[in-house]
């Protein structure tokens, strides 16, 4: 076994999961798992720069993580920096801030890696069960991009592409400066529009059609997962696995899209910093749904976290 501690940071937020991993059974033990809203992509469609109270959100949270490493004793760490700082013209503040907090030098990897790493996480486990068929389509949508990985026990195909809830908020949601509580239905149809180009681009790479099971990661779908369940509070052993129709999410995206900030705040299991981007992401995965056809999608807690310890332990070897 071997103790990894891996850090994913993306656009909207910044993860730790520290875990005893096995890299000849998959076997993977978690000690620690957390999660900060930072909004590093704070503005970068629109600047091309991360912004310095984004930076400087993020560096708070990696001097949080940096204590819990050490904590654990964790003897690998892996960081691994996602869709906002690949865009970002400044992106060396950002590797030079977390090299000086945590000793390491975040990886900005590119989005076919980002795929394979989301892919492994989230189907390692789903292994043997008869009730999932393959081929699995993965698709992780985060905060700058989502990420369509099809594949069996390995990737087959992948793609990322530029709309994640956080990008696709802040392109066609905000005028001057904030978000329209509730949107306009001109905003919504631009918004659809762009979802739609960008599937086109994703199946020019990924044969979407082809897949027989949609597993859903990231903090858009977990949410959606708990909105449907009606739970009292977010509760990732009742979300892990769960299924949820796509009926279901289209009344879900409907109402996130037509609700005020005030009425999705006050949804129980809804995490304050997706307050405002969640209906996008709703919107991106009812629009993937209809694209393929697919009746339901399989929830995942499981995402590239996992798939990046898998990795670092492997590497260990």
């Amino acid at each position: 076994m071997t103790r990894v501690a891996a850090v994913d940071c993306g656009t909207n937020s910044i993860r730790l999961l520290v875990a005893d991993a096995h890299a000849a059974t998959g076997e993977l033990v978690e000690l620690d798992r957390r999660m900060t809203i930072v909004r590093l992509g704070q503005g970068v469609d629109r600047t091309g720069r991360l912004a310095p109270e984004a930076l400087e959100r993020t560096f708070a949270a990696c001097r949080e993580y940096a204590a819990v490493i050490k904590e654990h004793g964790a003897e690998r760490l892996r960081f691994v920096a996602t869709s906002a700082s690949r865009d970002a013209e400044n992106r060396d503040e950002f590797v030079r801030g977390v090299l000086d907090i945590l000793g390491v030098e975040p990886e900005v990897i590119s989005g076919d890696q980002e795929a394979e790493f989301s892919f492994t996480g989230a189907t390692r486990e789903l292994t043997g069960r008869d009730d999932l068929a393959k081929p699995y389509l993965v698709v992780d949508i985060g905060g700058g991009s989502t990420e369509f990985v099809v594949g069996n026990d390995q990737v087959r195909a992948a793609r990322s592409v530029d709309i994640g809830c956080v990008r696709m908020t802040e392109r066609h949601l905000v005028v001057d400066g904030a978000v329209t509580d509730p949107p306009t239905e001109r905003q919504i149809a631009a918004m659809r529009a762009d979802i739609e180009a960008a599937l086109d681009l994703a199946e020019r790479t990924v044969p979407l059609s082809e897949a027989h099971t949609l597993v859903g990661l990231a903090g858009s779908v977990t949410t959606i997962s708990a909105i449907a369940q009606k739970l009292p509070a977010y509760d990732s052993r009742a979300i892990h696995h769960s299924r949820v129709s796509r009926d279901r999410v289209r009344e879900i995206t409907d109402w996130l899209l037509r609700s005020t900030h005030a009425e999705r705040a006050a949804v129980p299991s809804m995490h304050p910093g997706r307050v405002d981007v969640i209906g996008a992401g709703a919107l991106v995965l009812l629009s993937i749904m209809d694209r393929i056809g697919a009746e339901e999608v399989v929830v995942s807690e499981h995402d590239i976290l996992d798939g990046i310890a898998f990795h670092t332990a492997a590497e260990s070897r």
